[in-house]
């Protein structure tokens, strides 16, 4: 496995996965302790991780006392030998933010945590990543940077995210069905995008998630209508 691929297994998982386990250090009772905890991710276009943390939990309390913090991502569900299935941890540091945009993507990756969002008790947070440790399986082990994890760019995308995603939503749903059923081979109806970055894009169904990289990377933002037309015409040639 080269360098640009264990980094493209990197950010796969990070956009695949909603979840991941959360490590931090306790600043009480036990002092200095690691604890680990299982928080909802979703992940921006430049690859940081975001979280919506309570500040009663004790993850939240580590956090401002030492923002560095580790995020486990396991893609290893389902595999008769786990082991030998890919797994990310992130090391980065928690800051919390107030970027609309941000928070629009989190709530469109995980639309029940809209209930509690709002309490004054809840915050956004981003983690800015400075490093990975990929485990793609025996013998598939490397440290990489962040210069090496960084993705491609697309040019006014992450801007015009939130509208792609309301029109493919509500005039496309048949195209999002069929990138679920055919080029996925996922079951069941009432699949619904909730991202869209320069290598991919996301779906959901109640409480499953689903990934669909795209062949090449996007550019520009004005590239995606293009892209998703074709992965249409792709999944109806498909019996």
């Amino acid at each position: 496995m080269t360098q640009d691929d264990m980094s493209r297994t990197v950010r796969g998982l990070l956009r695949a996965l909603d979840r991941a386990a959360l490590a931090t250090l306790l600043p009480g009772e036990p002092a200095g302790w690691p604890y680990a905890s299982l928080v909802l991710v979703a992940v921006d276009h430049d690859l940081s991780p975001i979280l919506l943390l309570s500040d009663m939990a004790e993850h939240t309390k580590a956090i401002k006392a030492d923002d560095r913090v580790a995020l486990l991502f396991d893609g290893t569900g389902g595999l008769d030998q786990p082991l030998t299935g890919p797994r990310a941890t992130v090391l980065g540091r928690a800051e919390r933010t107030g970027d609309e945009r941000l928070k629009a993507r989190f709530l469109a990756r995980h639309p029940d945590a809209a209930l509690y969002a709002g309490f004054k008790d809840f915050g956004f947070y981003r983690i800015a990543l400075e490093r990975a440790h990929l485990v793609g399986g025996f013998g598939k082990i490397r440290w990489i940077d962040e210069a090496e994890l960084a993705p491609p760019r697309a040019e006014g995308l992450a801007e015009a995210e939130a509208g792609i995603i309301d029109h493919m939503n509500a005039d496309h749903a048949d195209a999002i069905q069929l990138y679920a059923a055919k080029l996925i081979g996922l079951a069941g109806d009432g699949w619904k995008m909730t991202g869209i970055d320069p290598e991919g894009i996301d779906l959901r169904r109640g409480g499953e998630v689903a990934r669909l990289a795209f062949d090449a990377p996007l550019q520009a933002a004005g590239e995606a209508r293009k892209v998703l037309v074709h992965l249409v015409a792709r999944a109806r040639s498909i019996p």
